[in-house]
């Protein structure tokens, strides 16, 4: 970087990442300021489209509030923060009622009194019903919503296609003041080049990194850009060792881990072993509705014990309408692989889910660095804990997605714009001519990640990851230095990085609790804490 120019984009706020969070927070802060979403793919290609289970929320008189939040603690295995537990509970009514009060449609069932009300449904963890959903692809219905206010709305601009590559921080222009950030450089992959974008603040709403495991649930956009970009800009993170593996994605040589809901274990399906006996409930007295931790160890430990590659999920016991009617979308797309969902069990293995830990944030959604948020899966709250429950996720989103925009439209008048940033220099960089190269290391570094950072740890296996990390991080840089930028590549880089962080935070825990086991420690200590790593270059300040 060797010069300064005028931005490419001036906007109020720019949010990077087109989910729950990233539109919810853009369209709540639309009535005021210019904002601008940048989407990696086309605008709805996220983890919040692929969705499918629901929104928790107290909706029921039966349930309470209290009992949402002891649920959420006992499935974090002790390691969440009360605090930001109560405060997303607290708040989740209303944020959800603001998506039926923006056209979400949730499923109703009719009453005997003739009236509807919002059919509820029951997830692992969960001691009531109380997840609000749309059939099986709440999702989609949620995304689609969003980003069609989104792209109508005249103060929203969308940028399809473009990466974030790095933030550009106050103390890199020579700002006086605290640190804060000002803009990003952003990888245009329609133009093929680096452009800047001046904000008075940025949002991260890039959600998680779960594609840096072989097998995962998410799709290709999840690759940990976010919380690799927090990092380089300075910002601490905090229990990336709690990666989530979903108990039930489709074991099928044709599917791309296709999720298998939460849900349907929760309307009576069972897993199966492949002679057709149960299992879970000699693993958990809540048998197929314990936490996901729990239930996908459970299924690692059937499979390795009998030496299979897959276990089943069988719900064909309970009426055929009744399936077609909650799972229509689960039930088509099964079809196409030749499964009937009411006739046959469904193979299944687990996969790569959620990223629990994140960027450190506060109850707004503020990072370490003065006008950069992040919120939803990026981030860190607290609200997880070792293990995620069920259909929390797409709550956190849009609990800080209000929360951080109630702050931003508080901040943003006092908060100047930078009229100048500093260009991107490719004067010294060669077109790639080793493409190979970034695919090789991408296949090597999630297959390892799948083998030795996975359901099941050892410290040895934990050891050998962090070193071909951290050569893998060298090889990167050099290339990033020496080659023009790529999609692959920006996302290998990011990749790589948050690799490395959850393997620290993994080698640091010294104990098992929630979606971290670990065999040379395989008990819990008497108090949890979390797991926090901040940047040598701060730490040295």
């Amino acid at each position: 970087m060797t010069h300064s120019t005028s931005p490419d984009y001036q906007c109020d706020v720019l949010i990077i990442g087109s989910g729950a969070a990233g539109l919810s927070l853009a369209l709540r802060l639309a009535a005021h300021h210019d904002v601008m979403v940048i989407s990696k793919a086309q605008v709805s290609e996220g983890s919040t489209f692929y969705a499918q289970g629901g929104i928790a929320a107290v909706f029921d008189d039966a349930d309470s509030i209290e009992s949402h939040v002891e649920d959420t603690l006992v499935a974090g295995d002790g390691l969440c923060d009360r605090d930001a537990v109560a405060f997303v509970a607290s708040n989740a009514r209303h944020c959800v009622q603001w998506l039926i009060d923006h056209g979400v449609a949730f499923d109703r069932e009719p009453q005997a009194s003739g009236d509807l009300r919002y059919h509820l449904t029951r997830e692992g963890g969960h001691s009531h019903r109380r997840i609000l959903h749309s059939a099986d692809a709440t999702g989609r219905e949620v995304e689609t919503t969003l980003v069609s206010q989104a792209l109508s709305h005249p103060r929203i601009r969308i940028l399809e296609r473009a990466n974030a590559v790095d933030l550009i921080l106050s103390d890199r222009l020579g700002l006086p003041g605290p640190r804060r950030a000002t803009g990003a450089w952003i990888w245009n992959r329609n133009r093929e080049r680096v452009e800047t974008c001046s904000a008075r603040a940025v949002v991260l709403a890039t959600g998680g990194a779960a594609k840096v495991y072989q097998y995962t649930t998410n799709p290709d956009v999840a690759s940990g850009d976010g919380i690799a970009i927090a990092w380089r800009a300075g910002c601490r993170v905090a229990n990336l060792e709690f990666n989530q593996f979903h108990p039930t994605s489709l074991f099928h040589p044709d599917a791309q881990s296709f999720l298998l809901t939460e849900a349907l274990r929760g309307e009576g399906a069972w897993l199966l072993r492949p002679g057709g006996t149960r299992f879970m409930p000699a693993f958990d007295p809540r048998g197929e509705l314990a936490p996901r931790d729990i239930v996908a160890r459970a299924i690692d430990h059937e499979m390795k014990r009998l030496g299979v590659d897959c276990l089943y999920l069988d719900i064909s016991h309970q009426p055929p309408d009744f399936v077609r009617a909650h799972f229509p979308t689960i039930y088509e797309k099964l079809l196409t692989f030749g499964l009937d969902l009411t006739r046959d069990r469904i193979p299944i293995v687990p996969a790569a889910h959620y990223t629990c830990g994140g960027v450190i944030v506060d109850a707004h959604g503020r990072t370490d660095i003065s006008g950069l948020y992040a919120i939803g899966e990026v981030s860190y709250t607290g609200l997880h804990g070792a293990n995620r429950m069920a259909s929390n996720s797409l709550l956190e989103c849009l609990v800080y997605g209000w929360s951080a925009a109630e702050d931003l439209l508080q901040a943003l008048p006092q908060t100047e714009r930078v009229s100048v940033l500093p260009a991107w220099d490719e004067s010294r960089v060669d077109d790639a001519d080793e493409r190979v190269v970034i695919q090789h290391n991408w296949h090597e570094l999630r297959l390892f990640m799948w083998d030795y950072v996975g359901i099941v740890r050892t410290t040895r296996r934990l050891e050998r990851a962090l070193r071909r990390i951290q050569l893998l991080l060298q090889e990167i840089d050099e290339y990033y230095a020496n080659f023009r930028l790529s999609n692959n590549l920006l996302e290998l880089r990011n990749l790589t990085q948050v690799a490395e962080l959850m393997v620290r935070c993994a080698l640091a825990r010294k104990e098992s609790r929630g979606l971290h086991f670990t065999r040379d420690y395989p008990e819990p200590l008497p108090e949890a804490k979390p797991t926090i790593l901040t940047p040598s270059y701060i730490k040295e300040v």
